[in-house]
Order: structure tokens, then C-alpha cells, then sequence
């Protein structure tokens, strides 16, 4: 058994896709139309792009829990997910540059470095560098 795909719950996924690829760097391998009227996009890794894929899912929209689950974790600054990177203070100038808003600033947590940035999309994302 491995893992092939995660999930991140979005709320626009036209917003989302356009944040993840144009500034996080990921490259989107699927986009494909459902019946709902949504799509299934999904993105990889530029170095890995034959890696895990990266579901943007509109869950939110259609799913009343999943909001209230979303809007607590964004509200307690907890993250949804974590990307590693080879140096998050590298990541940390380069979003920010690009406008990215982060709720934690680069910071050593025992053989971690981490921050949290806000995707625009209803989630606090952690970018992590193995020390």
C-alpha cells in the first residue's frame, strides 16, 4: 500500500489552482470536469512529478462539516498540511515577495525549521526544512 494523492479542501478552485501553481511552484497534472460542475484538479511537485498528486478539493462548498473543520483549524492557526523545503527561509523571502501572508515566521523547533503561511484558499499551510 502508498499513498498517490492527497487532499486540501478549497474553496475556489480556480483561485487555488492559480495560487498553487503561479506561486507555490506546483505543476497541475489533471483537470478534468465532474457532472457537479467542479473539477478534479490535481497537482504535483515540479521535482516529483511523477510523485503524490495534490487534490484540490471544493469540499467546503458542498460540505457543511468540512467548512466547520477548515474555519477551526484556520482560526486556531493550526495547519492543514506541510510541504517540505530544502530552506524555509529561502521560501519565506520568496513568498513573501510574491505577497504570501505568513502567521509564523521562520523558526527552529528542535531539528525543524517551519513557518505557516495563508494559502488565500482557507488554509494555513506549514513549509518545513529537516535541520
Amino acid at each position: 500500500m502508498k499513498v498517490t494523492l492527497i487532499s486540501i479542501p478549497v474553496r475556489d478552485q480556480e483561485k487555488a489552482l492559480k495560487f498553487y501553481t503561479e506561486i507555490l511552484g506546483f505543476v497541475k497534472k489533471k483537470d478534468k470536469s465532474l457532472e457537479s460542475g467542479d473539477r478534479w484538479i490535481t497537482l504535483v511537485s515540479e521535482e516529483a512529478q511523477d510523485g503524490i498528486e495534490l487534490l484540490l478539493e471544493p469540499a467546503p462548498i458542498h460540505f457543511e462539516p468540512s467548512k466547520v473543520f477548515q474555519d477551526a483549524l484556520m482560526e486556531s492557526g493550526i495547519p492543514y498540511t506541510q510541504f517540505q523545503v530544502e530552506s524555509v527561509d529561502a521560501e519565506y523571502e520568496r513568498l513573501t515577495k510574491l505577497g504570501v501572508e505568513f502567521s509564523l515566521k521562520p523558526t527552529t523547533m528542535g531539528t525543524t525549521r517551519c513557518a505557516v503561511f495563508n494559502d488565500t484558499c482557507g488554509n494555513n499551510i506549514e513549509i518545513d526544512e529537516e535541520l
